[in-house]
C-alpha cells in the first residue's frame, strides 16, 4: 500500500500475508489499526480471534507487543538478530496461535517463543559463544543511543551472560516478577533469582570500576 513499509524494501505486517511480521509503525495502517474496531480489546479476546484466523486482531497484537519484544531480544542477542528474532516469533506465534490458553500475559508467551528460537539459534552455532559479546558490542555501538545513559547501558550489558541479560532486562527493565521471567526464560524460579541478583553485582562492578577511572584520569587541581 502506498506509503507502507512495503515502499522502503519491506513487508508491511497488515499490507501482506507473507512469512514476515515487520513493524507497523512506519505505515500508514497503523493510525487505523490504534483506532479501528478491535483498539479496544484486551489481549486474550484478539488472541482467540487471532487463533480462529483474524489477522487484524494479530496485528492488533503485533503492535501492541512488537516494541517490547524487540526491545527483549535485543538486549541478548545484538540489534540485528533481536529484530530477526521478533519477525520469527510472531511468525510462528501467527501458525500455533491456538497453543496460547490465555495463562499468564500474551506478551510473556511471545517472549517465551522468542526467547527459545534464541537458544536454538545459539545452541547450532557453537562460535556463536566465542563471538557474541563482540557482535552484541558492535550492534550497540554501531547505532547512535538516544543518550549517553543508553550507551552506558548497552556496554555494560556486554558483560552479563545471555540468561543474565535476559533475567535482567525482564525483571529489572519490563517490570516482570521473577516468577513470571521464570516462566518465559524456562528456568527454575530460584535460577532467575540468581540470575537477576548476579547480572546486578556484575553491573555494580563495572560501575564501580568505570567511576575510579574516571577518577584516576582527572587531573589534580593545582593550589
Amino acid at each position: 500500500k502506498p506509503g507502507c513499509a512495503r515502499r522502503r524494501g519491506r513487508r508491511c505486517s497488515r499490507c501482506s500475508s507473507g512469512s514476515r511480521w515487520l513493524s507497523t509503525a512506519g505505515c500508514n495502517n497503523a493510525r487505523w489499526l490504534r483506532s479501528g474496531p478491535l483498539a479496544n480489546n484486551d489481549d486474550a479476546a484478539l488472541s482467540r480471534l487471532a487463533a480462529a484466523g483474524d489477522r487484524r486482531a494479530f496485528h492488533q497484537l503485533v503492535l501492541r507487543h512488537e516494541g517490547r519484544l524487540r526491545a527483549f531480544l535485543g538486549r541478548v542477542a545484538g540489534a540485528a538478530d533481536g529484530d530477526e528474532l521478533a519477525q520469527e516469533a510472531f511468525l510462528r506465534a501467527w501458525q500455533r496461535g491456538r497453543d496460547y490458553r490465555g495463562d499468564g500475559s500474551y506478551f510473556g508467551w511471545i517472549a517465551g517463543i522468542g526467547w527459545r528460537l534464541f537458544l536454538d539459534r545459539y545452541r547450532r552455532d557453537r562460535r556463536r559463544a566465542d563471538h557474541l559479546a563482540r557482535h552484541v558490542s558492535d550492534d550497540y555501538h554501531s547505532a547512535p543511543p538516544e543518550s549517553g545513559a543508553a550507551l552506558d547501558v548497552a556496554r555494560l550489558f556486554v558483560h552479563l551472560s545471555v540468561q543474565e541479560r535476559a533475567a535482567m532486562t525482564l525483571c529489572l527493565g519490563h517490570g516482570h516478577s521473577h516468577g513470571e521471567a521464570a516462566a518465559i526464560l524456562g528456568l527454575p524460579l530460584g535460577t532467575v533469582k540468581s540470575l537477576v541478583q548476579r547480572g546486578r553485582d556484575k553491573l555494580q562492578r563495572q560501575i564501580a570500576g568505570q567511576i575510579a577511572g574516571q577518577i584516576a584520569g582527572v587531573p589534580h587541581e593545582q593550589e
